[in-house]
């Protein structure tokens, strides 16, 4: 199990970034001047999307995907070479940002490096030809974990990587890999020194049907065996569900109690609103203050915080997976961006001085969220009006104190234990007194 997970990645932040349209040059060179900003914002953690040569054989789009490797052991060499990473991660480091490196080891190119040397190390149908799990994916084909000469081969390629800097790993499609592989890797690398793992889980519908084609998916609690973090795929798909409008809200509710209750103790959720496979947020929660709401939702529930490059913009265009389609900072929000630079520090400081989470649904649409420190008189609350909604509602609580993303120099709140209150159309953060 992995029991070892550092108590600082609860309250840590992580900054997502697709190297190839970070910047309009996609490289690491131009991406080095823009790392002390993300610092700046309140982040200590970066990860990179692939970095490796894209394969050329069923190519999607006019890039192809960066999850399609040619070649795992190598630098793509239109973001730089290998001395150009190291000095990214270098400066990275020296800002105090750790780095991760996005893994893809589900898969390969269609035309990888290893089909011409290792074919046996492929998953082959019937008429023995190389394949892939998901017909969708015809830009790769699976790996066969079966072969240990595979396993050795990957293992020896995250070793490699660690030894150029890197301080850890987002795999991707973690539940499709065998999860002793993974608990092989996690043990032999963090002997060397301790890495940080982050599993991209998948959404609870592609276990299902995973399962059902009588393939390996594992959950995530069982991810947690060998990793540090999972993503929220198992909650988000009624997110999305409840955003489109076919369910409610407390669908997704109440699998934050399944998370809390059934997952291991140690089990760190990485929560997001947006990644590189999702549309942006901003173009999903219409209006400045519901964005803002969620945001605050987002940031302060249990886990780490997850962030996709542009997402402190109010971004509404998400890059294109396979063409150069650079992030147009020039038309970004700064209204947005100025919350943003106020909230990050705050929900990363509620989260690291206290430990004991309740959520409270005030009214529909409308929550508390309650931080408190359970060998201290010391708490913290959150109201987040994540419809919009207008009118007032009641607190099962008193709520005395200082709202921490006001404006002015020590804007207070007081309303008393059972007492009607405003419904306010912006977030507040209260330290309570």
């Amino acid at each position: 199990m992995a029991r070892d997970t550092p108590a600082w990645i609860r309250s840590a932040a992580l900054y997502q970034v697709y190297l190839r349209n970070f910047t309009r040059e996609g490289t690491f060179s131009a991406a080095v001047p823009r790392l002390k900003a993300i610092r700046e914002l309140g982040f200590d953690l970066v990860c990179l999307t692939p970095i490796h040569p894209v394969g050329m054989a069923n190519r999607k789009g006019e890039w192809g995907s960066p999850y399609a490797i040619a070649d795992h052991r190598a630098v793509d060499p239109g973001l730089g070479g290998i001395e150009d990473l190291r000095r990214f991660l270098a400066e990275a480091h020296g800002l105090g940002l750790k780095v991760l490196m996005d893994v893809v080891f589900n898969h390969s190119a269609c035309d990888s490096v290893l089909l011409g040397t290792h074919s046996e190390w492929y998953l082959h149908d019937a008429k023995g030809r190389p394949t892939r799990k998901v017909a969708d994916w015809s830009d790769v084909y699976d790996f066969d974990f079966a072969h240990r000469e595979l396993r050795e081969y990957l293992l020896e390629t995250l070793a490699f990587w660690a030894e150029t800097g890197f301080d850890g790993f987002r795999y991707d499609v973690a539940s499709l890999v065998p999860l002793d592989f993974w608990i092989e890797a996690r043990s032999r690398l963090n002997a060397e020194r301790p890495l940080l793992w982050l599993a991209e889980s998948v959404e609870t519908g592609f276990v299902k049907y995973l399962r059902g084609a009588g393939w390996n998916a594992a959950s995530d609690p069982e991810l947690h065996e060998a990793f540090d973090l999972t993503y929220d795929y198992d909650g988000f798909g009624y997110l999305k569900a409840y955003f489109s409008g076919s369910i409610g809200l407390d669908a997704y509710l109440r699998h934050l109690l399944v998370q809390e209750t059934l997952y291991p103790s140690h089990a760190v959720k990485a929560r997001f609103l947006e990644n590189h496979d999702q549309p942006r947020a901003a173009s999903v929660l219409r209006g400045s203050d519901r964005l803002m709401n969620w945001t605050v939702f987002s940031q302060l529930l249990p886990g780490l915080i997850f962030v996709y490059m542009g997402q402190e913009y109010a971004m509404t265009g998400r890059p294109d997976l396979f063409a150069k389609d650079p992030v147009p900072w020039d038309q970004g929000s700064d209204e947005f961006l100025a919350f943003f630079r106020r909230l990050l520090p705050i929900c990363r400081r509620v989260k690291s001085d206290h430990d004991a989470f309740e959520l409270v649904e005030l009214s529909a649409g409308v929550l508390a969220l309650r931080w408190r420190h359970p060998s201290q008189n010391r708490r913290c609350t959150a109201i987040v009006n994540l419809e919009d909604r207008f009118g007032e509602c009641t607190l099962p609580f008193p709520l005395k104190g200082r709202d921490l993303l006001g404006e002015t120099d020590s804007p207070s709140i007081g309303v008393k234990n059972g007492a009607k209150m405003t419904i306010p159309k912006r977030p507040l953060i209260v330290q309570e007194t």
